[in-house]
């Protein structure tokens, strides 16, 4: 009993030293982000003739869309631009080469005009194909420039007709760009093979899929999506890395996006003055289906090819997104002019493609780098991060051992006075 109550003391130390590490951390905040231009959104909504069952609390799926529609333009912010693109909506004919061009933007990216907009929208009659590869492309050509927020939100009830244009691998190219837009999907009364393309699209950006079996569903979700765009957000910049230290791209505190194939390594320069600490943190994202058992590692490394510090972690399949980071405290000088040393980040993946399944374009790679001032002693943060924490979590420590010493002692003191009454 006294053995328990004095490890109790001593977790409860620990506890604490550990919070106060993590609510008091050393360093500096990182910069702040410039002013990003206004909100880009686009909606995308397919209007071929299964729009026309009547399978949504009583009503077609196309009225059910229009009612969304209405109410969210009366909902959306002020500084959120919105578009409207359709697919499908124009040619009533059988020729599929035809139909699979039948993709047209019904309202302009740009300041909302909501009577104009709602106007637009009502004149819309289910109609024909259903070209989804081709409408993305041209949405994501719509919401083209600046670096604010860019979301494109496909709202349809079928499978894209018009392969071998395979929709979910448009959305691949697409995220490849490095453009950071996010293509959210919306499955209106969705069987398993739309489910599953509809997925495979918004898993491929980054973006969410949501099935929809009712109206009020359709208008809140849409709703949520397009405020969603509105929120401040860091904007990753696109940067190629490359497969050697010394041709690779210097890169600043920022958060930035790459492409990485199968197996392959790509670096990034950085560097690092004396007295400042590199942070970085990797993620790679299996967009498509891969093999079990796999990882991903993230190496500081000198020019020369000495590793300086390594983070990695590994999968078993059941994640989808894998991550690691590391520290690198370079210590202080006592030459003012001490040049600042540039260090390699070397990303390197294990994933294996099932079969069947495209290598290319390579699995996104989202890598934050961060340069800030370093603790006064970079040793102990190196190794266990807790810079000057070391010395709160002695003295809590010592203090929880004191505490559970005392309260033993007194324990056994009523234990021997009970004894003797």
């Amino acid at each position: 009993m006294i053995t328990r109550q004095r490890l109790a003391a001593g977790v409860c130390a620990l506890l604490a030293a550990l919070t106060a590490g993590i609510a008091f951390p050393t360093g500096a905040v990182a910069d702040e982000t410039a002013e990003q231009a206004a909100p880009k959104v686009e909606l995308v909504l397919d209007v071929s003739g299964s729009m026309r069952a009547r399978d949504i609390d009583g009503g077609s799926r196309m009225s059910a869309a229009k009612q969304a529609f209405n109410e969210v333009l009366d909902a959306t912010p002020e500084e959120v631009q919105l578009g409207i693109r359709t697919l499908g909506a124009n040619y009533r004919g059988n020729d599929r080469k035809t139909g699979c061009k039948d993709t047209a933007q019904l309202y302009p990216v740009g300041t909302l005009n909501r009577t104009e907009a709602k106007t637009a929208v009502a004149t819309l009659t289910p109609t024909g194909w259903t070209p989804i590869g081709p409408a993305l492309l041209k949405a994501a050509d719509d919401l083209d420039g600046g670096n604010g927020t860019r979301r494109i939100v496909l709202i349809s009830d079928g499978e894209d007709t018009c392969q071998p244009l395979d929709p979910c691998e448009v959305a691949r190219e697409i995220a490849a760009k490095g453009i950071g837009l996010t293509i959210d999907t919306l499955g209106l009364v969705p069987d398993a093979k739309t489910r599953d393309q509809l997925s495979c699209i918004a898993d491929a950006t980054g973006g969410t899929y949501t099935s929809i079996q009712h109206k009020e569903e359709l208008t809140d979700r849409v709703g949520q999506l397009v405020e969603r765009a509105a929120d401040p957000v860091v904007t990753p910049v696109a940067v190629e890395g490359a497969t050697a230290c010394t041709s690779a791209p210097t890169l600043k505190s920022g958060l930035y996006t790459d492409r990485e194939e199968f197996g392959q390594h790509r670096y990034y320069r950085v560097d690092v003055k004396p007295g400042q600490e590199l942070r970085a943190s990797v993620s790679v994202a299996a967009d498509r289906e891969v093999n079990p058992d796999y990882g991903v590692l993230l190496r500081a490394v000198t020019v020369h090819g000495r590793e300086i510090v390594r983070g990695e972690a590994a999968g078993n399949g059941r994640t989808d997104v894998v991550s690691t980071g590391l520290r690198y405290p370079k210590a202080e000088s006592d030459d003012e002019n001490a040049p600042a040393e540039t260090v390699c980040l070397q990303v390197s993946n294990s994933f294996s493609a099932a079969s069947g399944v495209k290598t290319t374009p390579g699995m996104p790679v989202e890598l934050t780098v961060d340069v800030v001032d370093g603790p006064d002693q970079a040793s102990d943060v190196a190794s266990f991060g807790l810079g000057r924490g070391w010395w709160l979590l002695g003295a809590l420590v010592l203090t929880g051992f004191l505490a559970g010493a005392l309260w033993g002692w007194v324990s056994r003191l009523r234990i021997a006075v009970w004894r003797t009454n």
